[in-house]
């Protein structure tokens, strides 16, 4: 990879933008217990602040395309982490929805800029390069609901103002690496081009398609995100803070296999990856939802983060290869549009847990990986990079 520092830069601000979307699944409980909550109002919360990033994430990645700019990303690192930081301390369930939007469109500005900033680094390594983003970015939810578990139990729901301090530092770094960002823009778009059809044919057919496919990956991810601490509580009968290990042990597994996925892209290709990567979901997420004994499901837990992250790399650098001309707006709906719908879905998951119990909301995500495999079969394959 040709530029090493600026992916390890960039991706550490992934992971401090993405401990707050770790967070939030953690502070659920909490948030339930203060504001006696349904779990329909619960999922809610998560709805917002994916709404919010669905929403301003694709024009995020327009401006990105059109008119890059520095500033925005310690801005928006500072507004993905400050909005979250205070609800725990507003005392009030409409403040916190407020808040929480305020957080996802922190969240909206940074990622178009940043993975567009990834791919110009990458040179032809993109899947390596964009797994080590993701791996970050995993490893951030992963460390979301500890350092939040930790910082509530410690402190009540004013310890969310700890969610400050990553964000602050890496806001602060980035300030510091503006001028080495757009050195690498201006050198990137003086080989490549910046103009249409400069890079090469879009593909918008195929990137509608694969939007689709990270749709319902989307729905899989913040599904189990949203449910599984309250699973362990409401169907296990365990405490919230074995719940919280529950969650961590998902997203440490989907840390491997971020990493993995986007290094066996490279090799194989990102469709086969992808297609395999949904078959083992497809096994192993029904066989968790018909487990009754908690340490099996936890030990479920693991191939289940592991197969479904291994997607996450493969589908960004695929969608940037279908849309060569648009790679801000590709990185936009991917890591935006597409992402957040799992998030909108939420609440139709919370009103199923209401009605029917949790056990069937999880029966309900766990239908998701074989729609995806079913579709990811239709793909068009992308040409595999040499290593220089």
């Amino acid at each position: 990879m040709k530029n090493l520092k600026t992916i390890i830069v960039l991706s550490i601000a992934h992971l401090a933008t993405d401990i707050n979307q770790g967070a939030i699944p953690a502070m659920l409980p909490y948030f339930k217990a203060e504001y006696n909550l349904s779990y329909t109002a619960v999922a809610a919360i998560v709805f917002a602040t994916n709404s919010a990033s669905a929403i301003v994430q694709p024009l995020f990645g327009i401006a990105a395309d059109r008119f890059s700019k520095g500033w925005l990303l310690p801005v928006s690192l500072l507004m993905a982490g400050m909005g979250l930081a205070i609800t725990g301390i507003v005392g009030n369930y409409v403040a916190v929805i407020c808040l929480v939007i305020l957080s996802g469109i922190g969240i909206a500005a940074f990622h178009p800029q940043t993975a567009r900033l990834i791919n110009f680094a990458a040179g032809s390594r993109k899947g390596t390069a964009m797994s080590l983003f993701g791996l970050s970015g995993t490893l951030g939810f992963a460390l979301g609901p500890l350092i939040i578990a930790a910082s509530l139990a410690m402190f009540g729901l004013a310890g969310s103002l700890f969610l400050l301090i990553p964000v602050s530092l890496m806001a602060l770094i980035t300030i510091f690496q503006l001028p080495g960002f757009a050195a690498l823009e201006k050198a990137y778009i003086k080989t490549n081009g910046n103009g249409l059809k400069s890079r090469g044919t879009d593909r918008w057919g195929a990137f509608s398609l694969l939007s689709i496919i990270i749709m319902g990956r989307s729905v899989i991810f913040f599904g189990l995100l949203s449910f599984i601490p309250l699973y362990w509580i409401g169907y296990y009968n365990k405490s919230v803070t074995v719940g919280s290990f529950a969650l961590t042990t998902l997203l440490i597994s989907g840390v491997i296999g971020n990493f993995a996925g986007g290094w066996v892209s490279d090799k194989i290709g990102r469709k086969k990856t992808t297609m395999i990567s949904f078959l083992i979901l497809s096994v192993v997420l029904p066989l968790f939802v018909f487990m009754d004994n908690h340490i099996i499901g936890f030990l479920l837990l693991i191939p289940i983060g592991f197969s479904h992250s291994a997607t996450y790399s493969p589908s960004i650098v695929m969608g940037q290869e279908y849309l060569p001309n648009y790679v801000g707006f590709s990185s936009g709906v991917t890591l935006g549009l597409a992402v957040a719908f799992g998030g909108i879905a939420a609440p139709f998951f919370g009103k199923i847990a209401d009605i029917n119990g949790i056990w069937y909301a999880m029966a309900a995500i766990a239908v998701f990986p074989v729609f995806n495999l079913a579709l990811s079969v239709f793909l068009p394959s992308t040409k595999i990079q040499s290593a220089p």
